[in-house]
Formats: structure tokens, C-alpha cells, sequence
């Protein structure tokens, strides 16, 4: 069975899947196949939705039920290339609005650090609305100083992009430049390692706390936060698409219904 799950990492590897898709269809494969009690012989498509319904009366979320039947569809075709029906339909999501906070809010977050790191990657993250990962992926030579600019590489989807950053995070950025070969990291850990997607989160979360911000905010909420902010300030949606580097326009068009002025201009009646 290593064989198949290290075969499946070599493919998914081929074909350019991002490092983080692999390690997520390898654990979902590996959970597959250790419910089949490791015998491949047995796949069906009515042994996929046994194993479906059985993740779903756990409770999993449609979101994550969706990943699973992504991953044994490719396993299935592309690497056992079995022959049989395996065309299961995707589990319906609920359409979530995101969570934003203010602008205000954002502002308080960041004056309550006392954390010099951590006061700039969180103002950086919001400043160049960068994805988690995105931000503990940074390295010096990403950064340019001259034109306030961030080259986010092998971003989501394996796409480059372009994105800016504030003028005031200047001297900041600096700072942690400053002796690093540009190879290194622009944040690192203690021990001078990449900083993990977790230990980011844990560090948004305690000064999200520290700030008595009661929202069920998380590291991803500065994303959001500044592409409705943009909205809201008249920045034309194509640009705020290609700045946040999503692929089709209606990903961005969700913050038009969190910061729609025509409905907050309406007053209740009552």
C-alpha cells in the first residue's frame, strides 16, 4: 500500500500540484484505504459512497467530504486505472459570507502587538492582503523595497503574482532584511527555521484576543478584510481580482455583498 500512496505522490508531483494538495490527497487516500482495510481489489463506486456516508455521519464538512472524492476520483483513474463508475457527485457547500473586520478593528489589532515580528507580518499580511502561507513563505529576496512591491511565487493554483505594500511597513521590512542572505526567510522561527502555517494563526489569534475583538476572526480574515475595504474605498473589482490573484471574478465578487452600500443604506422600518 506504500507503493500506491508513494506512486500517487509522484504523480501528483509531475503534473505540478502544490506541495500542501500532495500532503492533503496522500492523507485522504491513506484514510481511504485504511477503512478498505487496504485491499484495493474491492473499490467500487458504492464502497466510495459507504465511505463518504461514513465521514459525513462524523460530522465532516461538505467542503471536506468534497476534497476526499477529489482525491480517491484521481487515485482510482490515474493511478490504479480502474475501469469502473466512480462519477460522484460533489457535496453541495453552504454559501458562507467571509468575516471582516473593520478597518478600525484591523487598526487596533495592530497597535495592541507588542511583538515587533509579529506587529509587522500581521500589518503585512493586511497591507498586501497575502495568504498565510503566502506570508511564512517570504523570502528576502521576494521583497522590493524601491517600488513597494511583493513577488508572491507558486502562489495558490501555482500562479505567480505581483502584489504592494505600504510605505509606513517600510523601515519594518527593513529591519528583518537586514543581514539575511536573499535567500532566507524574511520571518523565521526562533531557531532560525520557516515559520509554520500554524504558528501564524496561533499569533493572529492571541493578539485578535488581546484586542477584546469578539469576531470569529482567523489569520485569513485580514484577506478579506482589506479586499472589502478596497471596495468599499471605489477600487475597481478587476483590480482588486488580480491583486488577491483569483482566477475567476465571481471568488471576488462575494466581498460586494459584505460591503454593498445600497443595502446598508436602507433603514428599517421598525
Amino acid at each position: 500500500m506504500q507503493d500506491y500512496l508513494v506512486e500517487l505522490g509522484r504523480e501528483l508531483k509531475h503534473r505540478n500540484y502544490s506541495p500542501r494538495t500532495i500532503e492533503i490527497y496522500s492523507n485522504c487516500v491513506r484514510f481511504f484505504l485504511k477503512y478498505l482495510k487496504w485491499d484495493v481489489s474491492i473499490i467500487t463506486r458504492d464502497k466510495i459512497i459507504d465511505f463518504i456516508l461514513d465521514l459525513q455521519s462524523k460530522n465532516r464538512a461538505p467542503k471536506t467530504l468534497n476534497i476526499y472524492k477529489e482525491s480517491i476520483k484521481f487515485f482510482v483513474r490515474e493511478i490504479l486505472k480502474k475501469d469502473i463508475n466512480i462519477d460522484i457527485r460533489l457535496s453541495k457547500e453552504p454559501k458562507k459570507l467571509p468575516i471582516v473586520l473593520s478597518h478600525d478593528e484591523i487598526l487596533s489589532i495592530i497597535k495592541n502587538i507588542s511583538n515587533k515580528k509579529h506587529k509587522t507580518m500581521v500589518s503585512l499580511a493586511y497591507s498586501s492582503w497575502l495568504r498565510v502561507s503566502e506570508l511564512v513563505s517570504l523570502r528576502v529576496k521576494d521583497i522590493d523595497l524601491a517600488s513597494l512591491s511583493i513577488h508572491i511565487k507558486s502562489a495558490k493554483g501555482q500562479k505567480d503574482r505581483v502584489t504592494i505594500f505600504s510605505n509606513k511597513l517600510l523601515d519594518d521590512i527593513s529591519y528583518f532584511m537586514i543581514n539575511k542572505d536573499w535567500k532566507d526567510y524574511l520571518f523565521e522561527s526562533e531557531r532560525w527555521w520557516k515559520l509554520t502555517n500554524r504558528t501564524a494563526q496561533v499569533v493572529f489569534l492571541r493578539w485578535l484576543k488581546n484586542a477584546r475583538i469578539k469576531k470569529e476572526a482567523t489569520f485569513h480574515s485580514l484577506r478579506h478584510s482589506f479586499a472589502t475595504h478596497l471596495l468599499e474605498n471605489g477600487t475597481d473589482i478587476r483590480y482588486v481580482q488580480s491583486l488577491l490573484g483569483h482566477a475567476n471574478i465571481r471568488t471576488t465578487q462575494v466581498y460586494t455583498q459584505v460591503t454593498n452600500p445600497a443595502i446598508k443604506n436602507i433603514q428599517s422600518p421598525l
